[in-house]
């Protein structure tokens, strides 16, 4: 009888907590279907207006069943001080509007985005970077998004959404995510890899966002654009591993050396991290929340152009 006890006991201990699914970064609709109904498992919908994501009148009128709604662009998951827009907010703030959605820190969290376009899909990828920053490991994108999982069949809820039950949830800032614009100086001055995650229009100095004061790029900085292995596909898109990996090894990245995404404002930076970080495979990726907008905030911040070489903000700005 003792055998037998000390073998259930050690076949649990294999087992580990029920609450544990440990799932890849990037999930498919095929495995989400299998998990739903999974004790501690939320699935978080952040479709917003963004790529003509919807809204949660979209969300009650179609949803994953079960999933909880929370608007990516309304709802707080990000907000603009001193002049910057899009930057983390407290981490006070984000904890009372996660645990708000009934979210603990026991729950495995499954992002769903619109996945109706590139710019959507770092909705999900900036929400996902957030959990990670506030120590919540137990977190996934669907691949594809809510589109996705529609256009493959599975199943539709529709209707009034209850409200979730507020839960607790209790974060640990994982600076180490998070560059600061003096860590991007460092950086720079290193020589270590900054990854303008913009489009090359961006890169190269040709169109400009109102978020920033200036075009241009960082000094020094290679352009992985985000939306370059996202690939349209039955009226979904899908995130393509193997063409990401690809582009990185073009553009000769060292996935053990330091390295640092930035955008404009954060958005499609997030989306750079999380392919460079959770499915490019490199070590030690961080993202560079303020990106060009809080760059730009300097007259004496260098910045390149392709026609012009590197000047000033202050410079270009004049």
């Amino acid at each position: 009888m003792r055998t037998r006890l000390l073998l259930a006991a050690g076949t649990l201990a294999l087992a580990g907590p029920a609450h544990a699914l440990h799932p890849s970064p990037l999930v498919d609709a095929e495995w989400l279907d299998n998990q739903l109904g999974s004790d501690d498992l939320v699935v978080l919908d952040v479709r917003s207006a963004i790529d003509d994501g919807g809204d949660r009148e979209s969300f009650e009128a179609a949803r994953i069943p079960g999933s909880h709604y929370s608007s990516y662009t309304d709802a707080g998951w990000r907000e603009s001080r001193d002049g910057v827009a899009g930057l983390m907010p407290a981490v006070e703030d984000l904890e009372s509007l996660i645990g708000g959605l009934g979210i603990d820190n026991d729950d495995t969290v499954v992002v769903v985005s619109a996945g109706t376009g590139p710019t959507d899909f770092g909705s999900a990828a900036r929400v996902y970077w957030t959990f990670k920053a506030l120590g919540h490991d137990e977190v996934s994108i669907l691949n594809g998004g809510f589109a996705g999982w529609e256009q493959q069949g599975f199943e539709i809820a529709s209707g009034t959404a209850s409200a979730p039950q507020t839960a607790d949830f209790s974060a640990t800032l994982q600076e180490h995510l998070l560059a600061t614009t003096q860590e991007v100086e460092a950086a720079r001055e290193a020589d270590e890899t900054l990854v303008d995650a913009r489009p090359p229009a961006f890169f190269k100095g040709q169109t400009q966002s109102p978020a920033a004061r200036v075009p241009g790029t960082i000094p020094g900085s290679v352009n992985l654009p985000h939306d370059g292995s996202l690939e349209a596909r039955d009226g979904a898109y899908y995130l393509q591993p193997d063409s990401l990996k690809a582009r990185i090894d073009e553009l000769g990245l060292d996935r053990e050396a330091p390295t640092v995404a930035f955008c404009n404002t954060g958005h499609w930076a997030a989306s750079g991290w999380f392919q460079l970080s959770e499915v490019g495979g490199l070590d030690n990726v961080t993202m560079y929340d303020g990106s060009m907008a809080a760059w730009t905030q300097d007259d004496e911040r260098p910045i390149q152009l392709a026609d012009r070489g590197t000047v000033s903000v202050g410079e270009l700005s004049d």
